[in-house]
């Protein structure tokens, strides 16, 4: 039976970590065989991402006391990880959708966690409309949250809104009356909501992370959720969104490693199709292969570690732990973009001009980890990892670290 017939079954609900990881896998094998396709035609995946949602894994951060899995933050981890490797702005899309459950489970109310998760495993997924162009800084914040009734109007126009486009529920960063951030759970058919999809990056080209505009667009009460407290004190909120970050580009790492291997395999051995068993001895491939295959086993070394830490954390958000988990997902962030890039160049490299051609799709993988490695910059994180360990100095609070 053809995963697409599946589009017409009732939701899944994922219950533990196994069954997460083995639905990860069989989508990422369907999705991996057109995603070259789409890349290089940007054609949206509304038919995967629907699939990729009622499969149930958009709800298995859920937590168990509201019906979901409540996997480990190591499962969510592999899981972004295996989907990016298949198609790195699929493994995109539901960053900010396991960002915003976050936001819900560390600083919802009851009644908000009971709804708004009830959605999550109903098949609904959330977009984000965090981010603005033309602000001073990249944490500030313009569109503005007011008072009208028993509820409250929203103005303001985002960017970067990664999977906004394909969303039921847009959460919204907004600055209230007084002067506080908030985040706004606002329903993608609200009146005065537009969601524009100009985003032409050169890669990560079908992640939809464009425009959405808000013009006086009404949100009840019951959906905004405090969003700046979740910075006030410690919480596993930065490091959740990181190591989602971290996972992207460790997938989008193996898949260039894997496709180099292929190449070099099948392509730079004339012989291979007579059945001659010969083995490549080139010493500057063999190096080449053998740097990228550690580098990139430590990433995923350090993936893994990272969520043992956020799993600790997360039961006892202390201090302390809070700030060894930001660093154990600093670490393994660092280095996901370095291997990610060095991945992809490596392709380049072992494919020659045969990379850049179209049916090859070979280069996407250099473009997607140029892209979103560039969401916040890697040299801030070995700042602060090397002020934890040198000067026992906490990183900030936020969600870049």
């Amino acid at each position: 039976m053809s995963l697409l017939s599946s589009l017409h079954e009732p939701v899944a609900v994922i219950r533990s970590d196994a069954e997460a990881l083995q639905k990860a896998a069989e989508l990422a094998d369907f999705f991996k065989t057109s995603s070259a396709q789409r890349d290089r035609e940007r054609r949206l995946p509304d038919a995967e991402l629907e699939l990729f949602s009622r499969s149930g894994l958009w709800g298995i951060s859920v937590p168990k006391a509201f019906g979901g899995a409540g996997v480990s933050s190591v499962t969510l981890a592999k899981v972004i990880q295996i989907i990016a490797e298949a198609d790195g702005s699929l493994g995109q899309i539901p960053q900010n959708h396991f960002y915003a459950v976050e936001v819900l489970r560390v600083n919802g109310s009851a009644p908000q966690q009971q709804r708004l998760f009830a959605e999550v495993l109903a098949g609904k997924r959330f977009g984000n409309a965090l981010a603005e162009l033309g602000t001073k800084t990249a944490n500030d914040r313009t569109t503005r949250l007011t008072r009208d009734g028993d509820g409250y109007r929203i103005n303001g126009r985002k960017f970067y809104s990664t999977g906004a486009l394909y969303a039921q529920r847009i959460p919204t960063s907004v600055i209230d009356d007084n002067g506080v951030q908030q985040l706004a759970f606002v329903p993608r058919d609200s009146d005065g909501l537009t969601v524009i999809d100009d985003w032409s990056g050169f890669g990560q080209r079908t992640t939809g992370s464009g425009s959405v505009v808000f013009e006086n667009v009404w949100v009840s009460a019951d959906d905004v959720v405090p969003f700046q407290t979740a910075f006030e004190r410690p919480t596993t909120l930065g490091p959740l969104a990181q190591i989602l970050h971290a996972a992207i580009d460790t997938g989008i790492a193996r898949a260039a490693y894997e496709d180099a291997l292929q190449f070099v395999r099948t392509r730079t051995r004339p012989w291979i199709d007579s059945g001659i068993d010969k083995a490549i001895d080139d010493p500057l491939t063999l190096h080449s292969f053998g740097k990228l295959g550690t580098r990139l086993h430590a990433a995923e070394a350090l993936l893994e570690r990272a969520g043992e830490f956020l799993d600790h954390a997360q039961a006892d958000s202390s201090a302390a732990n809070v700030a060894a988990a930001s660093i154990a997902v600093a670490e393994a962030r660092a280095i996901s973009t370095d291997i990610s890039l060095a991945a992809g160049s490596t392709l380049f490299e072992l494919a020659g001009s045969q990379a850049t051609l179209a049916e090859h799709g070979l280069d996407r993988h250099w473009r997607n980890a140029r892209v979103h490695t560039l969401h916040d910059p890697v040299r801030w994180k070995y700042h602060a990892i090397g002020n934890y360990y040198l000067n026992d100095e906490n990183p900030p609070l936020r969600g870049t670290i």
